[in-house]
């Protein structure tokens, strides 16, 4: 019997010619048929050498674009105010640019009703301007709760997505007001068993995607066969199931999410037909991609694939999704500075007073390629290639794995030359840790524009998640 649809309890890349479903009363349903995968298509070397012309070209137009972006940052009065006094390694952010990512999401997909996952960066001044938007907030722990609940965010506006919980977390955000919860088993439905009929739970379903940037479902999530039982068992233990979520990690094709969507509509109508009851929800998660060292579909491409499949069902289902990576990423920037150099069997090595168990976590534990500048470089129209060399970047701990990145085109530096990267707002500091004694990098809130208030804000961590 095949899975329904491609990644629905499958990995991707299993033909979908037409799918089929037993439910949990025996009933069949066959979705819309699917047609049979086409043979690739063979391209001459013109093509494929105009192909890698467009590509380079794309790539060089996002570091222009982020070498611009990181010098109105840098030139702001509260970033050299903030540099000048708490010196590197510094992480400086703009929350306006996390306003501007929402908004620019909420365009594109007007059906949807977001929830900013507080785990991409935990911080106040983030939970501050999407609390003013009117944005929702997805937390994943007891912590990210109270940092949220903090700033005076009602407790309506949460949704407690992680799977599986102390009992004492769950009694802790009841007490708090949350009451949608996220489950993917059976124990975990026994947990709920004597909850106030006002509490909800979505059961979350697995769409594999073991070839993308991040697979979600390979830790949480189940096929539709187990989602129907986990829906007939909640009934039998008065568990309220108002629907299902699901996240297919990080996306980097809308039609990876379309599928999804598409999917999870379908498993729903079969269990409301079967059933006899009705869902309220559909959670389609996150993983809206971000531009690192490559282009990625904007979120306007998203929008323009994903409302079409949402719109006819906004009216009967509340359709929401947890944004993380998209609203905080390029709202912050890493300064770091060289402490050592040293000329290795493969070349210069520059070493930073930040690396892979600080701020640039995200290079190991998210496989994130963070672009690198020279600050004395930003200004320039042009770089001369010929001033410029291949370096290794590595971090400043004792662990030989602590290397940021290899093989990047650097001007000659020295000792106390200063670095940046754009786009290292997301998993960066949520992830970071104090290893060998080392205190998490620091946040510098910053406002773009000349500054007539204060000395830049500086949190060593945010409050939810310090580190011990």
């Amino acid at each position: 019997m095949a899975p329904l649809g491609p990644r629905l309890g499958a990995p991707r890349g299993q033909a979908r010619r037409r799918c089929r479903l037993r439910g949990v009363g025996g009933v069949v349903l066959a979705s819309a048929p699917h047609p049979a995968p086409r043979e690739p298509r063979r391209r001459g070397a013109g093509a494929v050498i105009s192909a890698t012309r467009r590509g380079l070209r794309a790539i060089r137009s996002l570091r222009e674009r982020r070498r611009t972006e990181l010098c109105a940052l840098l030139a702001t009065d509260s970033a050299q105010a903030a540099l000048a006094l708490h010196g590197t390694p510094l992480l400086l952010l703009d929350p306006e640019r996390v306003r501007a990512q929402y908004r620019r999401l909420s365009a594109a997909l007007p059906s949807v009703r977001f929830h900013y996952a507080v785990t991409a960066l935990p911080h106040s001044a983030v939970v501050d301007v999407l609390a003013e938007e009117g944005c929702g907030f997805d937390v994943a722990s007891g912590d990210e709760l109270a940092l949220v609940r903090r700033h005076g965010v009602a407790a309506g506006r949460l949704i407690h997505t992680h799977p599986v919980r102390k009992p004492a977390e769950i009694a802790d955000a009841l007490a708090a007001g949350v009451r949608t919860f996220v489950v993917d088993s059976e124990t975990e439905l026994e947990k709920f068993r004597d909850a106030a009929p006002d509490v909800r739970v979505l059961v979350r379903l697995s769409f594999r995607s073991p070839q993308g940037g991040s697979d979600a479902s390979a830790k949480f999530g189940v096929g539709p066969f187990a989602a129907g039982r986990l829906v007939a068992r909640a009934r039998e233990l008065g568990v309220r199931v108002a629907g299902f979520s699901f996240h297919t990690g990080r996306l980097d094709d809308p039609e990876r999410l379309a599928d999804a969507v598409a999917d999870a509509l379908t498993l729903m109508r079969h269990l409301e037909d079967e059933l006899g009851i009705r869902f309220e929800i559909l959670d389609i998660g996150g993983g809206f991609p971000v531009a690192y060292d490559t282009d990625v579909c904007s979120i306007e491409e998203f929008g323009a694939v994903i409302e079409p499949l949402l719109a006819p069902h906004a009216r009967r289902l509340r359709i929401i999704a947890e944004p993380g990576r998209i609203l905080a990423a390029e709202a912050m920037a890493l300064v770091t500075s060289v402490v050592g150099i040293a000329e290795r069997a493969d070349g210069r090595w520059y070493h930073l007073d930040d690396g892979v168990h600080g701020a640039y976590s995200s290079v190991t534990a998210d496989d994130v390629r963070p672009l690198v500048y020279a600050l004395r470089e930003l200004g320039q129209t042009a770089a001369d290639s010929e001033s410029r060399r291949w370096a290794t970047l590595a971090g400043p701990t004792c662990d030989s794995a602590d290397v940021v990145a290899r093989e990047v085109l650097l001007p000659e530096l020295a000792v106390g030359d200063l670095l940046a990267s754009p786009a290292m707002g997301a998993y960066t500091i949520a992830a970071g840790s104090s290893f060998n004694g080392r205190a998490v990098t620091p946040v510098a809130v910053v406002v773009q524009g000349p500054s007539t208030g204060p000395v830049a804000t500086r949190e060593r961590m945010p409050e939810a998640v310090a580190v011990a």
